[in-house]
């Protein structure tokens, strides 16, 4: 291992004097020489390990106390005040503990400050005319306040006033949401490219068009006051009424269901037309024998898909009960007087009283028959008991009866759920400004208690406990955190599982019970319902009884929590409600569930428009020669008929023709819709039942909510995915790191895997021989570990961090330096965050990680398996496990990360060493490479040149694996440094002004002059499968695009991780604004049209036309170009607005293979799915897994929500639900690519053997005059397609498979038939009708025929005359014919199918002979007998049969044997066993799969897919490219390198020299050599 020297950590004795370089190595013109002086390092000074662990002493660590300092930490004792406060029984969990604590003058000076009344800014004037408000002067909270575990403290003189300070500083944004982002050093790529690159999600939005934007209609809320006059009606009722807190995300209503279903099912126009033919059988003159039972059919069909609607609808219904149950604490005691709770309609009535009914009766019924009713009534009635018994008793509640019980917030002698921070003087009297009234009395019928969110109501306050979802949009007014903060989660809205920090309004965050609830009045004045996630206006008024005057505190969404959010790691936190129901934000986003139909569904209309022509042609024809024929005359009928039924000629021929219809009516069969339901009812069954589907970890199988689009996921052509949670579990494992210039670590990411896979590499072998090798590091890792030290958090089934090596250093074995570095650096970590504990449920010993980022978890965890483990957060500071001795160091400041610092500092007091001797301080910085990188010491005498080279190359070799980077550094303060930026910090935090700014500078200021400790790796965890899943798809002619609310810099991270993009790929960037977009202006209008008109014509030699659009649409092929596009929010807001750019930006994308559309919001997500939707004409298919992605999903043809981390929403109001991403290309190209085929097979062959059918009846009508009689006895005409041909087409579309799952997923190619639309097409749809009409002719004039010159002889001599029995014969052709045809054009020939084919033929037989032998069949009496007793019926059976499918063989043998198509191919493949070392249900994108060798299938022309299986397989382009990672200002490169050798031979040597020479773990198998096979 190579051990770079580097200058020793401060505060280790002296350090070497160096000259500093005139020139800063981060300037422009900066170069490195080659001089020897230019790369020697300073030789380390003789130190005795790090500065923190070298002064951090080991603690006694108090059961019930606490941690306290050492001696060696504090020195000299000073207690100015001592408060003492002592738990009540129950308050604390059960155990009782004494706080003592200081508060100093500075502190109460520094509360009075912060609740000066001059911090307000005035009252804003409400516009009513244009309902909005001006806009208002924010203030953020500035307090600090200390936060953590209690414990008996002493402190030293100098600071006994210093406790940790977190600085809670949110983003700044602009009214629009979008952060305020100063400038700073950053990536080159990313600074030449994207605007804001490391920005988190941007409140950027585009409106919906379909989204209400109601936010002008102002409403002003009162809470304990009486409602103006103005706001109440002559009834005194309020005039407003605001939407109820319950959701309905369901298509129907109980009152709705029945009309919307019926509306809905009668769009189908064969649904119509068959209503028609009803109503016309309805008349006698028609001559329908039965109306009411010809009415059967129809009403079966609508009953039976009313019934599928209603229990797939039910579903949801169940989903929205558990929401709306869902229980919450509701203030009671004070009348709300903002809604009127009289106002319940007779309806709703009803429904509460048989709800009620319902329930009573099932408890009633569970009680007294299943054992657990049984226990439940006892407890139910001992709870009662116990109820009466406290009625009539003033004394404390008991602790047992908590058990099993609704406890109500009341106290008796205590106030609820208050005084939870035991530092805090519950007591203690405000002297600044509040919204308590001090001379109101406290209310003790005030009391929190237990209620439905569907009962929440504006105007409601309500408490949230932690780990609880926030039941309505509400303004925060106070946490159980003393500066009213509180953690929130908003994966829900936004997609991100990592935490926000919400504050409390100033006025109100000393409110800690519902008694002081009850000593308040005040109201607020907000704006309307609007779907902005990020903007919020709004004021809190009240009357300052004292000063007798209004007062206000404007509320932003800084100070609000929304529905859906998650309260975290806050005991707390109590809400006035402004919003809810359909109102709130989430719901605005959400939208209404729309009810989808398949593309198929659709196009099938306009078949039945053309069968209903082809039904009119033949009607009309029918009545023209009826009507002429009764014109004629004299004719034989005068004597049989006494006159006409309609009276003459013309009339008779209008008759006629709706006679025909009715005759006829076949053409448009309405059994093939209810035949379309039961196939689809099957195909959702087959999905739900396939064991490949099922996720074994969240035991969820793969859920269809809507059954009747399963033919859409075969034509899907563009994929629109969310990343978080989506793409990736959001689970950060820390994978690498660089310490003193040394990497450490070993991992097998999966864009290492990608990365060699292009290269040549077989990622299988090496990926398994790589795991191998990481399992067994850890193993010996891990012994080790236990073996260093004792440490109470190490967990091995955690650890992520692979390196023997590491722990080789921790013990010293390359030398003491660099194990006092190796410790530093994890101390450093341990110390640096603002993570939180919490026990887990599972094991209380073991403490669980909260933290507002999953990157800061994975750092602290770390440091924790490593020996370094934080254990507790005190009052000062927190305390770390050393390799296990407990140490307690004092954090001074906190300064956090947030996305316009993108940086996180903590300051911590280093003791004196000697009595006499001053503290210094230590600031440890973390952030991103180039921010770190920017504010280093650039003095010789700072960092080691050498070292900030081998960091840089280490951090981009990281990049280049897909981990997200990392640097940490380090400054050391002298005390009187210290206290003067302190002095500057808490006058910047007192600031009534600009205080964020004033923050800034001053947190600025010190962050500078850094040493660099290293730098980390972090890995974003893919979902299993994901890589191959997208490269599936990608090979199946699928385009993905990203749409994701994270920055630009973690999508791309991830899009090189998953395979999406690759380094030869060129990246189209479009942003609104930068340096290099001078060109087209300063507007961001013209710089965004600017660089897509450049991008198309440069690229593509395009200008954006309608014409290139409308040929843009016939093209469905993979883009050629290897381009991407990556776009922010805010740039796409301005592409998706006007017609022109519009078309541009969908051209541009359209043509690259993948689009990243990054910072983008959920009706934005929305938006660019209905522009690729409708204007391209494709089939679409959105997944996501969080509310933020349900605009999107319901957008899309295809909705499919993943039920994992995200939340619900998305499950609920997705089309199909999935436990992982991978499952969806299962769910697409096999289930969705069989469901396409045999619908497409299905549909066009129903109508064909019902145009064989009723064209008979047309010939025949040649004969009659088409006057309306029928050629088949009248249950041939109910039978023909209930009985004898109804099964083998519902069969095929259930069963037929062309090649199975494997084959499926092994050649994914397939799938492009279905994007191309070349199985069902009109096209197709008149083959198949041409088809019947000529089966139809030989099915009527082949016994047609046989009658024609001498009619039938038998040998019996009775006659076969009647036309029945020439139906018989016609009959038997058209059903054995039909069977056959069906049985030809299916794939899979198994028993069961073909036993279906023989048995429906069979029946025709069986029938007319059971049937014929009745007396009840009339004129067909004994006519089986005498047919079938004919030789002359089974040889023009024979002969029929023969003909009709002679034309269609012929054909397919040709078009296999000429003109195979791909899927013929395969199918040859497939039958020669080229598959066949793949076993059965084997799955590409499962990593557990079985190693397969190598395959070789023969490459084939001609055709749409084929190529060499090989390159589907296994792609062989070679990368010679890094991933693009950020700027370091360093140039590393020697000009003079030999340069006259080739740079490829150079290169090739280079690297197997590196690889033969370095430590295996650090092998880099970037530079490894390839293997040639």
């Amino acid at each position: 291992m190579s051990n770079i020297n580097r200058p020793p950590i401060p505060g280790d004795g002296d350090i070497n004097a160096a000259n500093a370089a005139n020139l800063s190595p981060f300037d422009d013109t900066f170069r490195f020489t080659d001089d020897q002086d230019a790369h020697q390092t300073v030789p380390p000074t003789k130190r005795n390990g790090s500065v923190l662990k070298k002064n951090g002493e080991p603690g006694q660590v108090s059961t019930t106390n606490g941690i306290s300092f050492n001696a060696n930490l504090i020195k000299d004792d000073v207690k100015d005040e001592y408060h003492e406060i002592h738990f009540q029984d129950g308050e604390n969990d059960g155990y009782e503990h004494d706080f003592t604590f200081e508060m100093g003058d500075d502190h109460k000076q520094h509360d009075n400050n912060d609740n000066d009344i001059h911090s307000f800014s005035a009252t804003p004037q409400l516009n009513l005319n244009s309902g909005v408000f001006e806009d208002p002067s924010t203030e953020s909270s500035g307090s600090a306040s200390a936060s953590g575990l209690g414990l008996n403290e002493r402190k030293d003189k100098s600071s006994r006033n210093e406790s940790m300070k977190r600085l809670r500083w949110g983003t700044r944004r602009t009214k629009l949401g979008n952060p305020i982002v100063g400038r700073a050093k950053t990536l080159k790529w990313a600074k030449e490219n994207i605007q804001k690159p490391f920005e988190e999600f941007s409140g950027t939005q585009v409106e919906d068009p379909n989204a209400l934007n109601r936010s002008d209609e102002l409403r002003s809320i009162y809470y304990n006051l009486p409602l103006p006059k103005e706001m109440l009606d002559e009834d005194g009722k309020p005039k407003m009424e605001y939407a109820r807190n319950k959701i309905r995300t369901t298509k129907y209503t109980p009152l709705t269901f029945f009309p919307k279903n019926i509306m809905f099912q009668f769009q189908n126009f064969a649904n119509v037309y068959f209503l028609a033919l009803l109503i016309l059988g309805a008349f006698q003159i028609f001559g329908v024998t039965n109306p009411g039972f010809a009415s059967v059919p129809l009403i079966v069909i609508v009953c039976i898909t009313a019934l599928k609607d209603a229990i797939e609808d039910s579903r949801r219904t169940v989903l929205d009960m558990e929401v709306n149950n869902t229980r919450t604490y509701i203030l009671h005691g004070i009348e709300n007087e903002n809604v009127a709770f009289d106002n319940i309609s007779l309806w709703r009535k009803f429904k509460k009283a048989c709800t009620r009914m319902t329930f009573k009766v099932i408890r009633l019924i569970t009680e007294r028959v299943t054992e657990s009713g049984k226990m439940q009534r006892a407890q139910r009635k001992r709870q009662e008991l116990r109820q009466k018994r406290m009625s009539t008793s003033t004394r404390p509640r008991s602790s047992l009866d908590s058990f099993e019980s609704i406890r109500m917030s009341g106290a008796y002698e205590r106030p609820s759920m208050e005084n939870t921070n035991p530092f805090e003087d519950p007591y203690q009297m405000s002297t600044g400004q509040s919204i308590l009234d001090r001379s109101m009395p406290p209310r003790t019928d005030c009391k929190f208690k237990k209620d439905y969110w569907k009962n929440v109501k504006v105007g409601d306050i309500i408490r949230i406990h932690n780990n609880d979802e926030i039941p309505a949009d509400v303004i925060l007014i106070s946490t159980s955190d003393s500066d009213g903060g509180c953690y929130v989660e908003t994966k829900n809205l936004d997609g991100e599982t990592n935490l926000k920090v919400r504050q409390s309004l100033k006025s109100t965050h000393q409110i800690r019970s519902s008694r002081d609830i009850s000593r308040t009045k005040f109201w607020v004045e907000s704006e309307g319902p609007h779907a902005n996630l990020y903007s919020y206006q709004g004021n809190l008024k009240w009357m300052d009884t004292q000063a007798n005057e209004m007062r206000n505190e404007p509320v932003t969404i800084n100070e609000t929590l929304l529905r859906g959010c998650t309260l975290r790691n806050t005991r707390w936190a109590i809400g006035f409600v402004i919003f809810t129901g359909d109102d709130t934000k989430i719901m605005l986003n959400a939208g209404v569930t729309p009810t989808k139909k398949s593309r198929i569904s659709r196009e099938l209309n306009f078949s039945v428009l053309l069968n209903f022509l082809l039904l009119f042609i033949l009607c009309f024809i029918s009545g023209i020669v009826n009507g002429v024929y009764y014109a004629k005359g004299p004719s034989s009928r005068e004597y049989f008929e006494f006159g006409t039924v309609a009276g003459n000629a013309s009339t008779n021929g209008f008759v006629s023709f709706w006679v025909a219809v009715i005759l006829y009516q076949s053409l448009v069969p309405i059994s093939l819709y209810i035949s379309i339901e039961i196939i689809k009812t099957a195909q959702a069954a087959f999905i739900y039942g396939d064991v490949l589907l099922y996720n074994a970890k969240l035991d969820y199988p793969c859920t269809p909510k809507s059954w009747n689009i399963s033919d859409d996921l075969g034509q899907i052509e563009y994929v629109f995915s969310d990343k978080t949670g989506t793409l990736t579990q959001n689970v950060m494992e820390f994978k690498k790191c660089t310490i003193n210039g040394v990497s450490y670590g070993r991992a097998y990411t999966e864009a290492l895997a990608g990365l060699r896979k292009r290269q040549g590499i077989d990622v299988e072998s090496e990926g398994h021989q790589e795991r191998e090798a990481i399992a067994t590091d850890k193993e010996i890792m891990i012994n080790d570990l236990r073996n260093l030290s004792t440490n109470s958090q190490f967990y091995p089934e955690d650890v992520t961090f692979i390196s023997k090596e590491f722990v080789c250093d921790l013990k010293g074995v390359s030398g003491e330096y660099q194990q006092k570095c190796c410790e530093h650096f994890m101390l450093s970590l341990a110390l640096c965050h603002s993570v939180l504990l919490e026990p887990s449920k599972m094991n209380p010993d073991k403490l669980e990680l909260k933290a507002q980022s999953p990157d800061e978890a994975a750092l602290v965890g770390t440091a924790r398996d490593m020996g370094f483990s934080f254990i507790e957060k005190t009052k000062q500071g927190i305390v770390v496990e050393i390799q296990g001795v407990p140490k307690e160091f004092q954090i001074l400041n906190v300064l956090e990360f947030n996305s316009t610092r993108k940086r996180m500092s903590c300051i911590v007091k280093i003791p004196p060493a000697n009595p006499d001797e001053e503290p210094r301080a230590l600031l440890i910085c973390k952030g991103a490479d180039s921010i770190i990188y920017s504010r280093l010491k650039t003095s010789y005498d700072g960092n080691d040149e050498t070292l900030l080279e081998q960091t840089a190359l280490h951090l981009e070799q990281y990049a280049t694996e897909g981990l997200r980077t990392l640097c940490i550094a380090q400054r050391e303060l002298s005390w009187s440094e210290y206290t003067e930026w302190n002095a500057r910090h808490e006058v910047a935090a007192a600031s009534l002004t600009n205080r964020e700014e004033q923050l800034e500078i001053v947190a600025d200021s010190i962050e500078r002059d850094m040493i660099l400790l290293g730098g980390t790796a972090i890995e974003d965890r893919l979902q299993d499968g994901v890589p191959d899943s997208i490269a599936l798809l990608a090979d199946a002619g699928i385009k993905l695009w990203v749409l994701t609310g994270d920055k630009v810099e973690t999508a791309i991270n991830i899009g090189f991780s998953c395979n999406l993009l690759n380094n030869d790929m060129e990246l189209l960037v479009i942003k609104s604004a930068g340096d290099d977009t001078k060109e087209f202006g300063n507007e961001p209008v013209s710089v965004v049209e600017g660089l897509i008109s450049k991008y198309l014509d440069e690229k593509f030699d395009m200008t954006g036309s309608e014409e290139e659009l409308a040929q843009a649409k016939k093209e469905h092929d993979i883009p050629k170009a290897n381009y991407g596009v990556v776009i922010d929010g805010e740039a796409l807001k301005i592409a998706l607005d006007g017609d022109d750019i519009k078309r541009k930006f969908l051209l541009l994308c359209k043509n690259c293979k993948v689009a990243l559309c990054c910072r983008v919001s959920p009706a934005q997500k929305a938006a660019v799915v209905k522009l690729v939707k409708n204007t391209l004409d494709v089939m679409t298919l959105a997944i996501g897994d969080g509310s933020n992605d349900v605009a999107m999903i319901q957008s899309a043809d295809v909705g499919v929500g993943i039920a994992g981390e995200e939340g619900r929403q998305a499950v609920m109001c997705s089309d199909y639900a999935i436990g992982q991403f991978r499952y969806l290309t299962r769910l697409l190209l096999v289930h969705g690519r069989w469901s396409y085929k045999r619908l497409a097979e299905m549909i066009p062959g129903f109508f064909y053997k019902n145009v064989i059918f009723t064209l008979a009846l047309f010939w025949y009508g040649i004969y009659n005059d088409f006057d309306g009689s029928y050629l088949f006895e009248y249950t041939y005409l109910s039978f023909y397609n209930l009985a004898f041909t109804s099964l083998p087409i519902i069969f095929l579309g259930i069963f037929d498979q062309d090649v199975n799952d494997t084959v499926s997923l092994l050649v994914p190619q397939l799938y492009r038939v279905g994007i191309l639309r070349l199985e069902w097409n009109q096209t197709k749809f008149l083959w198949y009708m041409l088809d019947g009409f000529y089966q139809s002719v030989i099915s009527f004039f082949f016994p047609y025929l046989v009658y024609h010159k001498n009619m039938y002889v038998t040998n019996n001599g009775l006659g076969l005359d009647h036309r029945y029995y020439v139906g018989g014969m016609v009959c038997a052709i058209a059903v054995t014919a039909c069977n056959l045809y069906i049985l030809l054009h299916q794939y899979r020939w198994d028993w069961f199918c073909s036993l279906f084919v023989a048995l429906s033929i069979l029946v025709l037989f069986a029938w007319s002979g059971i049937w014929s032998s009745s007396i009840t069949s009339g004129e067909f009496l004994k006519g089986a007998s005498r047919i079938y007793g004919s030789p002359a019926f089974w040889g023009v059976l024979f002969v029929g049969v023969m003909f009709c499918l002679l034309p269609r063989f012929t054909f397919d043998i040709i078009q296999k044997l000429f003109y195979p198509k791909d899927i013929d191919i395969i199918r040859e493949m497939w039958k020669r066993g080229d598959f066949d070392r793949f076993p059965e249900g084997y799955d590409p994108t499962d990593p557990n799969r079985p190693k397969i060798t190598k395959f070789g299938l023969p490459s084939t022309n001609g055709s749409i897919i084929m190529k060499d299986i090989n390159e589907v397989m296994l792609s062989s382009d070679q990368s010679h490219d890094s991933v693009i990672t950020e700027e370091i200002p360093l140039d590393i490169l020697k000009e003079d390198l030999e340069a006259s050798r080739k740079p490829s031979e150079r290169n090739m040597e280079s690297a197997t020299s590196r690889w033969i020479q370095s430590p295996r773990e650090n092998q880099d198998l970037l530079f490894s050599p390839i293997i040639k096979e």
